[in-house]
């Protein structure tokens, strides 16, 4: 008989590499996946714990979970999960911090080059057998504001150090000592908005973050600006974004985030000067192993000892 019963509802869990799955059934825990939303609402009230993805965990689901003891997030966001009672009903949440910062930070520079150099615009039209070459824009020397400063950010701003860009940042927290050593320098939201050439979004979604940048934000930029978001979908306001897209107050757009994913049929489809991604950032074989196993580590930690060293 198996000592837990875990609940696997994050579709890439072990799917390239079977050793996190290995490690749970070695500590004796029999893992159940369901097939869909409904088969998860059923199966929950009977689980230990759960390896969680980006589904919701609000107070109502949680009520149901009558055995639950921890659930341990496939990534880092939190905002899916409703902590204050999972705290109030003894539900430690974990996360798996760095695990993915490597890859989300590729990610978010890569849509940048390819936002501003309208990439994904030429590929759909050659293999239509349409030519257009639109002017693009370099990223070489240009200004970079980071809008948070943690290990994404930071991993952002080390690949910018290849295109000799200056370093603009913003974050509540600020880390001075990390960011004047990668050669960024903390200014007001106001002063990054004006001077920077790209802005990259690496916030939590709060109810301080969201809708942060919005019509009056776009409007205090550069209209050559490109402004990227691998964070959570919220923190831009989709609607101030569209519109500003559309007149040309900003340049383009590329998001792994949004209010809706995958955003199907979102306005934003329609407009060429947008990439929008299914939250991809964290798509990669290495950073998949690595949260798979850092998740399955600190939910079997919790279960036997009541921590881990990576809780929310």
């Amino acid at each position: 008989m198996s000592d837990y019963t875990v609940l696997i509802t994050a579709r890439s869990f072990a799917g390239s590499n079977p050793r996190p799955l290995a490690l749970l059934e070695k500590a004796g825990c029999a893992v159940i996946r369901p097939r869909d939303e409904d088969e998860r609402r059923r199966l929950l009230p009977g689980v230990d714990g759960v390896i969680a993805g980006l589904e919701s965990y609000d107070a109502g689901m949680l009520e149901r979970a009558e055995k639950l003891k921890v659930i341990s997030r496939y990534g880092v966001g939190c905002d899916a999960i409703d902590l204050e009672a999972a705290r109030a009903r003894g539900v430690k949440v974990a996360y798996t911090p760095g695990a993915n910062s490597e890859s989300v930070a590729d990610l978010a520079v890569a849509l940048m080059l390819a936002a501003a150099r309208h990439v994904p615009y030429m590929d759909a039209l050659i293999k239509k057998s349409v030519l257009d070459r639109p002017p693009g824009l370099e990223m070489w020397r240009k200004t970079l504001g980071v809008i948070g400063t943690g290990r994404i950010g930071k991993g952002v701003m080390k690949r910018a150090s290849g295109f000799e860009m200056r370093l603009l940042c913003y974050d509540s927290f600020q880390d001075q000592e990390a960011v004047s050593k990668l050669g960024g320098e903390y200014a007001c939201l106001d002063t990054l908005y004006a001077q920077s050439d790209f802005i990259t979004v690496h916030v939590p979604l709060t109810a301080e973050t969201r809708g942060m940048i919005s019509r009056a934000q776009f409007k205090e930029m550069k209209k050559t600006a490109v402004v990227v978001n691998t964070a959570r979908g919220g923190v831009i306001d989709e609607d101030a974004l569209c519109e500003a897209l559309k007149t040309g107050e900003i340049f383009a757009a590329g998001l792994d985030a949004t209010v809706l994913e995958p955003p199907f049929g979102s306005p934003l489809c329609a407009l060429p000067n947008c990439i929008l991604l299914p939250h991809a950032g964290a798509a990669t074989l290495e950073s998949a192993h690595a949260m798979g196993m850092m998740a399955a580590e600190n939910l079997l930690a919790v279960l036997e000892t009541g921590t881990c060293p990576h809780l929310v």
